[in-house]
């Protein structure tokens, strides 16, 4: 697991970098998380979300727009645990969540606007690896992420200290 860097101790040093507005809330025990950038933009449908965090990973992030809609859950217990199993660092998720008293139990990370118990629908319709867009920060698929309690930073090439 690769240590991740204090997003505000970045920011003073990377002044330039993008930090996401949106307030979003942290579930899972790994409470601060990095890595390439991989994207999904699906709306109140979760199996793309499901099929890419079954892929191994070399500890890339999942950034998935979900239009920001808390109507259903685009990820729950089940396909956080797939994600900590193929090696994904965590999941930042512009929607809703579920069952996250399970997901605090395990050592993945994920940031949500919220929760609700509504399973999403499950047709495959979104688009993955593309650019998205929310809190201000344009999450490129490759660039570089950083998160933990205090936000998330972006940035096209890995940061220092």
């Amino acid at each position: 697991m690769t240590i991740s860097p204090a997003t505000s101790d970045l920011m003073d040093v990377h002044p330039n970098a993008a930090s996401c507005d949106t307030q979003l809330r942290l579930w899972g025990k790994r409470r601060a998380f990095c890595g390439q950038i991989r994207t999904i933009c699906c709306y109140e449908d979760n199996l793309l979300v499901k099929n890419v965090l079954s892929q191994p990973s070399a500890g890339e992030v999942l950034v998935v727009d979900g239009g920001g809609s808390l109507h259903c859950a685009l990820m729950g217990d089940v396909i956080a645990a797939l994600g900590k199993s193929s090696g994904w660092a965590g999941a930042i998720i512009n929607g809703a969540l579920r069952d996250t008293v399970a997901i605090d139990r395990l050592a993945f990370g994920v940031k949500a606007l919220g929760t609700n118990p509504r399973k999403s629908s499950k047709r495959g319709e979104g688009a993955v690896d593309v650019p998205v867009c929310f809190g201000g920060t344009i999450f490129i698929p490759g660039h570089y992420l950083y998160s933990d309690e205090d936000g998330i930073v972006v940035a096209p090439q890995p940061l220092e200290i």
